[in-house]
């Protein structure tokens, strides 16, 4: 079970992006940059988290760039700007990695763990068995799992999902109620 008080610096945090970052579309894609927004506490919470944790990197399944709805051009457009709005206020990521792939049986496909094995070999100083992985999906939770990392689920848009559950350590409301729960219990 994860222990929060058991944080400090040698931690690494994983976060999905859409439904935890920002607002998730129902059924569809954020295609573009005018379609992206944050939720209204996401910044206040990644500045929070940058203080505990050594590296944040985001693990993001990505269909609409497989699917021709987008290019990695626009998807590059709106994790740019993303960046630009974290930045100033003192929360940062570190890298983002997404997937593409259509197939279900893409080892970087969530809930497969490629996208965490990539951060590990790109930050040698990632331990997986010392990262959270937080996401709004049970297949992020799956990720995580299958990555050998803990999981915190947010209930941004799947609140009906069961918990206690299996694959879940924790249950958040949003990202910053679990930010504030790191600063409450951070050993850093």
């Amino acid at each position: 079970m994860l222990d929060l008080k058991k944080i400090d610096k040698s931690w690494t945090l994983f976060l999905d992006r859409d439904g935890v970052i920002n607002h998730d579309k129902d059924n569809d894609y954020i295609r573009n940059w005018e379609e992206f927004r944050f939720y209204d506490t996401t910044v206040e919470a990644l500045a929070i988290l940058a203080k505990h944790f050594n590296r944040i990197v985001v693990t993001t399944n990505q269909k609409g760039v497989g699917k021709g709805l987008m290019t990695v051009a626009d998807l590059d457009n709106i994790h740019n700007n993303m960046l630009l709005h974290i930045a100033p206020a003192g929360g940062r990521i570190d890298k983002i990695y997404y997937c593409s792939d259509l197939s279900d049986d893409s080892p970087d496909r969530k809930p497969n763990p490629g996208m965490a094995f990539r951060a590990k070999k790109d930050f040698e100083e990632i331990d997986l068995s010392k990262s959270i992985m937080v996401g709004n999906r049970i297949s992020d939770m799956g990720f995580g799992r299958n990555a050998g990392m803990y999981t915190v689920f947010l209930a941004t848009t799947h609140p009906e999902t069961a918990f206690p559950h299996e694959l879940i350590d924790l249950r958040f409301d949003t990202l910053l109620a679990f930010a504030d729960a790191v600063a409450m219990g951070s050993a850093t």
